[in-house]
This record gives structure tokens, sequence and C-alpha cells, in this order.
């Protein structure tokens, strides 16, 4: 579902001048570093994607309606946070390692 939904977001991305850089997901979110021109209206972007990616993965996987509350896939709330000055190498990584057990 996972690749899914990140399939869902490269197709959406592409209408707001957005590129996808990195993606994974653990247990009950996901994590995604992309690159976005700084006039990109990214709320009305990530409502998009998460009502589009919302509807389809409610109509495409029908299990997962029965576990969702009140039929929210996702929940209002996100939280965007720009790189700053961290090595985009350093940023990918810790993506790349979400879901993995830390040892």
């Amino acid at each position: 579902m996972s690749d899914y939904a990140k399939d869902i977001f490269v197709r959406l991305s592409e209408n707001y001048n957005i590129t996808l850089v990195e993606w994974n997901h653990d247990v009950d979110h996901v994590h995604i570093l992309f690159k976005a021109h700084p006039n990109t209206e990214m709320t009305k972007f990530i409502n998009a994607y998460k009502s589009a990616s919302s509807r389809l993965i409610k109509r495409d996987f029908p299990h997962v309606r029965k576990k969702l509350w009140k039929e929210m896939f996702w929940s209002k709330s996100f939280c965007l946070i720009t790189t700053g000055g961290s090595p985009i190498d350093v940023v990918k990584k810790y993506i790349e390692n979400q879901g993995k057990s830390e040892v």
C-alpha cells in the first residue's frame, strides 16, 4: 500500500512542480523528502494529496476501510519541515531507516 500511496504522490506532485526525493513508511505514518519551488502552495498540495490518496486507497484496498476511525485514512494534521542547512544525505538516511528496528 505504501508503494500505491507513493505512486499517487508522484502523479499529483507533477501538477505542483514537486519532485519526490525519498519515501518510506513506518507502521502508522510516512516520511517524504521532496523538492518544491518556494512559491508552491504546500498546504493546498498536501490536502489535495491526502484527499485523493484516501479516496483511492479506500476504493482499491477495501479491507482498510474496516480499520479506519470515522472513514479517515489520514489525520487532519501534518508536519512539514524544511531541511534548512541539514545535508540532504542525512535526511535521506533517516527516511530510509524508517520501520527498521534500532539495535
